[in-house]
């Protein structure tokens, strides 16, 4: 499959290789956006809450309520962020088997994903994810619980603030509760595309 892969990367490149510049992103004007503050700007965390359980997102605020929530739920072995282990390692306890390297092999293996996400959108309840952020995509999209770690400076009060500081990168997953699906006979399935149940879980 790596061989095909990159065949096809290949034939993208060399078919843009003679252009001299790619096409500029479309300017829009931001006072075309319009939307009511319906929190302080200070308490992001709390719009964003309430938007994520309005999506079938669950967020969390400590690292003892996920370890707890995966046990309940009998999702017990699963891939972690290196760079995220060392702060949740402590609670999760007997039973559990987590592992910081991915391997793609062994995509049906993993019941959670947990990794750092880029930032969060109050006003809708979206999580954002990045190559820069996110180590392994796949631990993102693969398994059934997807844990997004965020931090509270990186949540946004609305689209117009996030899109500004994502700046220009071309690699970025917006994530509105779990991966869902309405395109057959109008009745909505989850854990279609994606993850089943998105969790983001607050630290720092």
């Amino acid at each position: 499959m790596s061989n095909d892969r990159e065949t096809i990367l290949t034939r993208v490149r060399d078919a843009l290789a003679p252009l001299k510049e790619r096409a500029p992103l479309p300017d829009w004007d931001t006072e075309l956006a319009i939307m009511r503050r319906l929190v302080p700007a200070h308490e992001p965390w709390v719009l964003f809450c309430e938007r994520l359980v309005a999506v079938n997102g669950l967020p969390l605020d400590s690292a003892a309520a996920l370890a707890a929530w995966l046990r309940e739920h009998q999702h017990l072995h699963g891939y972690c962020d290196p760079a995220l282990w060392p702060r949740l390692a402590a609670h999760f306890g007997e039973g559990f088997t987590v592992e910081t390297e991915y391997d793609r092999a062994r995509v049906d293996d993993y019941q959670f994903g947990i990794t750092a996400a880029a930032g969060a959108v109050a006003e809708t309840g979206t999580l954002i994810l990045d190559d820069r952020a996110t180590t392994r995509r796949l631990a993102a999209l693969t398994p059934w619980v997807h844990i997004a770690v965020l931090s509270r400076a990186a949540i946004f009060a609305d689209l117009q603030q996030a899109v500004a500081a994502m700046g220009d990168d071309p690699n970025i997953i917006w994530c509105t509760g779990p991966s869902k699906t309405a395109d057959v006979e109008g009745i909505l399935i989850e854990g279609v595309h994606g993850p089943g149940i998105q969790i983001a879980l607050l630290l720092g």
